[in-house]
C-alpha cells in the first residue's frame, strides 16, 4: 500500500468541479486527507483565479495506473487536453508524490517538479505533509514552504 498526494485545481466552474472531483475520489480511493482550499491567481497565462488544494490517501494502484485513473476523472469533468499547457481548465489532477518513489520518465516525473515551483502546490502540501521529507531535496515540506518566495504567486485560503 502506497501513500500518495494529489494536487487538484480548477478555474472553470471551480467550486462545482472541485466538489465533484472530491466526491469521485472519495468513492474511488476511500478516505482523503485534505488541505485547505486556496484561491490562487493563474500562473503562466492570463486567466480566471483557480481553486487549489492537495489531498493524500492510501492506494494499491501503481503510479501509472493511478495517473490513468486521475486522467479519467479529469476527462469526466470536461478536461480538454487539446489546448495549450497553460490555460483555463475544468479540472487538473496531478500525482505529486507516491511514497518516496523517484521516477523520471517521459510521461511521469516523481516527485512532481511543480512542488518546488508553485505556491499553490507546495503550500497545501506543506499543510498536510509538513513533516515528510522531499526525496530529492532532503528537506521537509514545511521547511521548503518557509524558504519559498511566494511574493509573485499570491493565494488565500477560502471557506469551502
Amino acid at each position: 500500500m502506497a501513500y500518495v498526494y494529489i494536487s487538484l485545481g480548477s478555474n472553470i466552474e471551480r467550486e462545482a468541479n472541485i466538489r465533484s472531483a472530491l466526491d469521485v475520489m472519495r468513492t474511488e480511493f476511500g478516505e482523503l486527507e485534505q488541505s485547505s482550499v486556496y484561491e490562487t491567481v493563474s500562473v503562466g497565462f492570463e486567466g480566471s483565479a483557480f481553486y487549489n488544494l492537495v489531498v493524500g490517501f492510501e492506494t494499491l494502484q501503481e503510479p501509472y495506473e493511478l495517473v490513468e485513473a486521475l486522467r479519467i476523472i479529469e476527462h469526466d469533468h470536461g478536461r480538454d487536453r487539446q489546448g495549450k499547457r497553460f490555460s483555463d481548465r475544468t479540472l487538473d489532477l496531478d500525482l505529486l508524490l507516491y511514497d518516496d518513489v523517484v521516477i523520471e520518465e517521459d510521461h511521469l516525473s516523481l516527485p512532481r517538479d511543480e512542488i518546488l515551483k508553485y505556491a499553490f502546490v507546495l503550500g497545501p502540501l506543506a499543510e498536510i505533509a509538513g513533516q515528510k521529507i522531499h526525496p530529492l531535496e532532503h528537506k521537509s515540506y514545511q521547511v521548503l514552504w518557509k524558504e519559498f518566495d511566494d511574493s509573485e504567486q499570491p493565494m488565500s485560503p477560502i471557506e469551502f
